[in-house]
């Protein structure tokens, strides 16, 4: 199992479980939570140490260590799915697009905010954000509430990729940007964790970090739209 892995993985580099999660951003006690790890907790890790063979990682073949880092073996995550090491050749034209990617940040706050960035409606972004190698994003957009909190809070900014098929891609336990309308016809994006449900398939339980804010399950009709989070920023110093 890729947990094992990653306990291997923290057993050599002779750190702590709190460090681990501290370099990684994954929440504490994200080990002892979960069975099956995630394509944006896999980045999270590689991002962190990038030594690690993704093939190792997934696979437990090869050598836990890279011999020599090189950006185009992490070009097998993307577009919000894993894809077995070997199942396609590394393409330079993509590694170059992924460098040099410009993702445009939006004000939900502003007027039609919400539905813009998920109707493709012509909302002008307020900036542009590159950052080289990032996997592929739709959008970014800044954290309002303490519903994330620690591992976002108000003011950073989480980058997306839009999904098309709902239902039938969600990875169950990953972060999303969710967009629903309630029964009263009240627009609402929010960042939650998604989980299956208790109540059966036509539900779904929206979970957050911040143990004060209670888990949400809510009708798969009033989800419109979802998007995976593929990164986060945090600004520490305003100077």
């Amino acid at each position: 199992m890729i947990t094992d892995r990653i306990l291997q993985l923290i057993k050599y580099k002779r750190i702590s479980r709190r460090k681990f999660y501290i370099e990684t951003g994954l929440s504490n006690g994200f080990l002892d939570k979960v069975k099956d790890i995630g394509v944006s907790k896999i980045e999270h890790i590689l991002n962190a140490y990038p030594e690690v063979s993704m093939e190792w990682l997934l696979t437990g073949n090869g050598d836990m260590i890279l011999k020599s880092h090189k950006f185009g073996d992490r070009s097998n995550i993307k577009n919000g799915s894993v894809h077995e090491p070997g199942t396609n050749s590394y393409n330079p034209e993509n590694k170059e697009a992924i460098q040099n990617q410009q993702v445009p940040l939006y004000n939900i706050q502003a007027p039609a905010g919400i539905a813009s960035i998920f109707q493709d409606a012509n909302q002008d972004p307020i900036d542009f954000i590159s950052i080289p190698y990032l996997p592929k994003c739709d959008g970014a957009i800044h954290v309002n509430g303490d519903s994330m909190y620690p591992l976002l809070k108000s003011g950073d900014i989480i980058m997306y990729k839009r999904m098309k098929n709902v239902i039938q891609n969600i990875f169950w336990g990953e972060m999303y940007l969710v967009y629903l309308i309630t029964d009263d016809l009240e627009e609402l994006v929010m960042i939650k964790w998604i989980q299956k449900s208790d109540k059966g398939d036509d539900w779904i339980k929206l979970v957050s970090e911040n143990t004060q804010h209670q888990p949400k399950e809510v009708l798969f009709t009033n989800i419109k739209e979802l998007a995976l989070v593929k990164a986060s920023i945090r600004i520490n110093a305003t100077h």
